[in-house]
């Protein structure tokens, strides 16, 4: 019983640590975001397309608000890349 019960606790010592390692903080979810952002702007500008990457974040207070407004400026820069590739794919 006594080593049945190590090895749940162990198993469940690795879980928690293997969790952890992986868990993006705030900060981090929003600069990858930023990142993404930036990357297709970059992106669409060497396909030749005007492209806007600013984002607004007033009103965005917490990291998850934050990290939603890049999300959103990634789908209309994605949307926008889409269109672009559909057209020169003609």
């Amino acid at each position: 019983m006594k080593n049945l019960n190590k090895t749940i606790l162990a198993l469940l010592a690795a879980s928690v640590m293997t969790t952890a390692a992986f868990a993006e903080t705030g900060t981090e979810r929003v600069q990858s975001a930023k990142g993404s952002v930036e990357a297709l702007g970059a992106t669409l500008e060497n396909m030749g397309a005007n492209v806007d990457t600013s984002v607004d974040l007033n009103g965005a207070y917490t990291f998850d608000q934050k990290a939603a407004v890049y999300n959103a400026k990634h789908t209309e820069l994605q949307n926008q890349f889409d269109t672009l590739h559909a057209q020169t794919a003609e």
